[in-house]
């Protein structure tokens, strides 16, 4: 259903997906919160790409598999027909090649069908206020692979990171998020911000995701379990 007065802090939403007992499944959730607005729905990436071009919702939910177009190539289109339009991918599948080409065409968000609703519905949240969100499993295995890439690149000159704002990276590596990382680190929210405004103009990046896999790509950050007791 599409409305014409949304309340300002209102997260208008379009949900992809071609199993309709998933989709609803998953309508029913969300709208049992009330700054959630589902604008529309799709069953393949064609639909879910006019929804998006007519209706420039906050985020768009998306699985990976669908008919006509999939997942990354409905992500891939939305940075020409709505670039302010957050992706949020749920998806069933973490197989490797999906995931790294789900993040280079610029998924904001890559949750498994297997999450509960708290984590779906802070995922949302998240992604709507430009936060990248991986679910932990995902996190860890992009962060291998995206580092395994570059290990045959040596580290080019690059400011170097201060030990808080490499904690901070580390953290976000492991699927974190800002208020996560705050309370482990014992600081604010903010703050942690602002470490990653400083980390971003130290590596050239313009996202939370992107600074992650620079870091680990240039071996600046370790993953937990990787060269440490």
């Amino acid at each position: 259903m599409v409305s014409g007065g949304y309340l300002m802090d209102t997260i208008k939403i379009i949900l992809a997906e071609d199993h309709a007992l998933m989709r609803a499944g998953t309508r029913h959730i969300l709208e049992k919160y009330p700054d959630f607005e589902v604008v529309g729905e799709a069953e393949d990436g064609q639909q879910a790409i006019e929804l998006i071009k007519n209706l420039k919702p906050d985020v768009a939910i998306l699985d990976i598999r669908m008919p006509k177009l999939n997942g990354i190539e409905v992500v891939r289109y939305v940075k020409s027909v709505s670039p302010n339009t957050r992706t949020l991918m749920l998806t069933a599948y973490d197989d490797d090649d999906y995931i790294l080409a789900l993040m280079e065409a610029g998924a904001t968000g890559y949750l498994l069908k297997t999450a509960h609703e708290k984590e779906l519905i802070d995922s949302v949240r998240a992604v709507n206020l430009g936060e990248s969100v991986l679910h932990p499993a995902i996190a860890m295995k992009i962060a291998r692979l995206w580092a395994q890439r570059g290990t045959a690149t040596q580290p080019s000159s690059v400011e170097q990171l201060s030990a808080r704002e490499i904690e901070v990276l580390e953290l976000a590596a492991e699927g974190l998020r800002n208020k996560a990382i705050a309370e482990k680190l014992g600081i604010s929210t903010r703050t942690v911000e602002g470490h990653f405004a400083g980390i971003f103009t130290k590596l050239g990046v313009s996202s939370r995701l992107a600074a992650i896999l620079e870091a680990l790509s240039r071996h600046l950050v370790t993953l937990s379990g990787d060269n440490k007791s």
